[in-house]
């Protein structure tokens, strides 16, 4: 049984910290945290740091562990001023369920949460530059796009290779590193993960994201269940739940933007090819260069802190937002409290973007469209964030401010 497993694990702990010449038999998770209380009691230092790594995987079915957990702390920790107790564990979910929202002997017993986030751009190029890797911001962010800010991913990487072969080794080779991670990951980090996955899925289908009410229609979920899959989704960054403009908590749109489960949908799960190649051979590609374009708008909302840097408005109070209705859509919107918005436009390319009159009077039009629809008295400026910039020429007179690849490395 995986918790005996664990117990034993557990024991081998107790005999090396408690300096033991015996293994413990432990019956269950009473009698280690007993056996732990003692060793901690003899010892003469004054803190005590105890430290379990990964609770969910040694709270298997049945044993009982956040009962003996409980037991430990409130009848005997709790009482004492010597104990740091430091609990860790990948699954957000069950973390909350269990510890930040528990209702029975450990409510209320969080000291400080300590939540770790996905690497951002900037810390995922010093993590590859570190391992010797001398890729360019172009590829690391293509890189992004494919494995989002996950460490272990990159720990992966062969930087003798290019990115393309890297994609080939890990997701298309027979037996390749990543081939079945999405399965495990989903399944490792929620109980029920299938209905988890039904929400992953249908929002795959719809990049510009959905509605709870559009989702509860959809998946046809209770509207209870369907709360706490939202929310143990966004609290393990793989959703994003942005708000419409100038509506409230109903008009919140949900995007996937996990950007591993983005690339896993479009590529992997689907390719019945064969070729071991496939990502080198399909490069260029009209599906591969759509999905630059929507995934980099994805990157943009995830990096909105460097472009908000960038703007030079980091210490003015802003809020981020959507908006869409039958003549216009806009991904990103920054509302500041100078009383000016930014209409940010993405656009994914491989060198500077160039604006023909056409595309001018199109952006116009939608700033025209969004100021009739939202009746909003602010000033408006049309930001564009692109990879290298916009190419100057006649039209390019329509964008206000300008965001670069670079500058979402800050």
């Amino acid at each position: 049984m995986i918790f005996y497993i664990e117990l034993v694990i557990f024991a081998e702990a107790l005999k090396k910290y408690g300096r033991s010449a015996f293994l413990p038999k432990l019956g269950d998770w009473f009698e280690a945290f007993n056996n732990l209380q003692q060793i901690l009691e003899a010892s003469k230092s004054k803190k005590k740091i105890v430290f379990i790594d990964e609770m969910p995987w040694i709270d298997a079915p049945n044993s009982k562990f956040v009962k003996a957990l409980e037991s430990f702390w409130n009848g005997w920790a709790a009482l004492r001023d010597d104990i740091f107790f430091i609990a860790s564990g990948s699954s957000t979910s069950w973390m909350a369920k269990n510890l930040f929202e528990n209702q029975g002997g450990l409510y209320n017993r969080i000291t400080t949460k300590i939540y770790l986030r996905p690497f951002n751009l900037r810390e995922v190029e010093e993590f590859c530059t570190s391992s010797g890797g001398g890729w360019d911001r172009y590829q690391i962010a293509q890189a992004y796009m494919v494995f989002g800010g996950v460490p272990y991913y990159y720990s992966l990487l062969n930087f003798k290779k290019s990115l393309s072969q890297n994609i080939d080794a890990m997701f298309f080779n027979k037996g390749g590193q990543l081939a079945n991670e999405f399965d495990e990951l989903y399944n490792a980090l929620f109980t029920s993960a299938d209905r988890y996955l039904n929400v992953v899925r249908l929002l795959a289908t719809k990049p510009k994201g959905l509605t709870r009410d559009e989702i509860l229609k959809s998946t046809k979920m209770q509207g209870g269940f369907l709360t706490k899959v939202l929310l143990n989704l966004e609290r393990s960054d793989f959703i994003q739940g942005i708000a419409s403009f100038g509506k409230k908590k109903k008009g919140i749109v949900y995007r996937l933007t996990d950007l591993f489960s983005i690339f896993y949908f479009k590529f992997v799960e689907e390719n019945r090819s064969g070729d071991s190649l496939f990502w080198t051979h399909s490069l260029h590609s009209p599906a591969i260069n759509a999905w630059y374009g929507l995934t980099f708008e994805t990157l943009c909302l995830l990096h909105t802190e460097q472009i908000k840097a960038k703007l030079g408005i980091s210490g003015i109070l802003t809020s981020v937002s959507c908006f869409q209705n039958d003549s216009a859509q806009i991904d990103l919107i920054i509302d500041r409290s100078d009383r000016i918005i930014n209409l940010c436009e993405i656009k994914f390319s491989t060198a500077p973007y160039p604006i023909s009159k056409k595309y001018a009077d199109k952006i116009r039009m939608r700033m025209a469209e969004f100021q009739n629809a939202t009746a909003t008295r602010k000033g408006i400026v049309n930001t564009f964030v692109t990879t290298f910039g916009i190419l100057n020429g006649s039209a390019s007179s329509v964008v206000n401010s300008e965001v670069v690849l670079d500058d979402l490395f800050v």
